[in-house]
């Protein structure tokens, strides 16, 4: 796959949720065809001006229950198969931890992975992207059940998280990801790197963590950024998934500007006006 001029422009990733249980109420398994509505949602988010697609069949969000890798194919693959017959032209990256579910939806068309433990969760994944030459996003992430808090209004959230320093960690953590790619022979221009908003970290840690998401960039990966909906927001505003946009919208600017590549959204139409309006800002040109 062509890599991405990170120099042109903040590129936008539309999240497609192929689950029962997302955090922020939009997961498409619920419905009897989700095959259908998944392709419905795609073809909105590209007439909207998503650069890419990410497309996950597992929750992430606290005390979400596992998935099998089975169960995992049999949600996630039908999907990409019919994203990729759409040839929208652009990356459909697939979101999982798992290698034997990277390799499937791979196969069927997706062109990226996004491991969310970063290359810690599955021995073989590492080979898998180095052999299969797919980008790859290597989030951080120190989420333990023992760590999990749940308000019903709100969701869920990390509490009595610690660091020794925030961003060295984080930093450290991502590199020991990037060794572990290097090491299966992933080349540098595959690695993207992700702080892993709302894996492991306090709402305070995540506020932070994007104020001084330019020292993430200095270790000089793309760096992609998913804040959007997160309960540091709700808990932030006070306010539930479904009414963050705005709180999404100034952590996506506040990210752009400390120098993401990407940003992983929800809303994508909005979230796009969002981007091409800091990225004029900041380079001082329209697109």
């Amino acid at each position: 796959m062509d890599l991405l001029d990170w120099k042109a422009k903040t590129y936008v990733m539309g999240i497609i949720n192929v689950t029962a249980d997302s955090f922020s109420g939009d997961g498409l398994l619920n419905q009897a065809d989700y095959v259908r509505a998944a392709v419905t949602q795609a073809r909105q988010f590209v007439a909207d001006g998503a650069d890419m697609l990410d497309v996950g069949a597992e929750s992430t969000r606290p005390g979400a229950s596992p998935v099998s890798a089975a169960a995992e194919m049999e949600r996630v693959v039908p999907v990409i198969e019919a994203l990729a017959a759409e040839n929208f032209g652009l990356p459909i990256s697939i979101d999982t931890y798992k290698a034997s579910v990277a390799e499937a939806a791979l196969q069927a068309g997706a062109g990226w992975i996004n491991d969310v433990w970063s290359l810690h969760a599955d021995p073989l994944m590492p080979g898998l992207a180095a052999r299969t030459n797919a980008p790859l996003v290597l989030m951080h992430n120190r989420s333990q059940p023992a760590n999990a808090e749940l308000q019903q209004s709100l969701g869920g959230r990390y509490v009595g998280v610690q660091y020794h320093d925030l961003v060295e960690d984080v930093k450290a953590e991502l590199l020991e990801s990037v060794n572990l790619a290097r090491q299966a022979g992933v080349s540098d221009d595959r690695i993207i790197l992700d702080p892993g908003i709302g894996f492991g970290k306090t709402t305070g840690q995540n506020l932070e963590l994007i104020d001084r998401l330019d020292q993430i960039c200095a270790l000089g990966f793309p760096v992609l950024l998913g804040p959007s909906r997160k309960s540091f927001i709700g808990y932030t505003l006070n306010l539930p998934p479904d009414e963050r946009l705005e709180g999404t919208a100034a952590a996506v600017s506040v990210g752009i500007t400390r120098g993401a590549s990407i940003v992983r959204v929800h809303d994508v139409k909005m979230m796009v006006r969002v981007a091409a309006m800091t990225d004029a800002i900041l380079r001082h040109r329209t697109r």
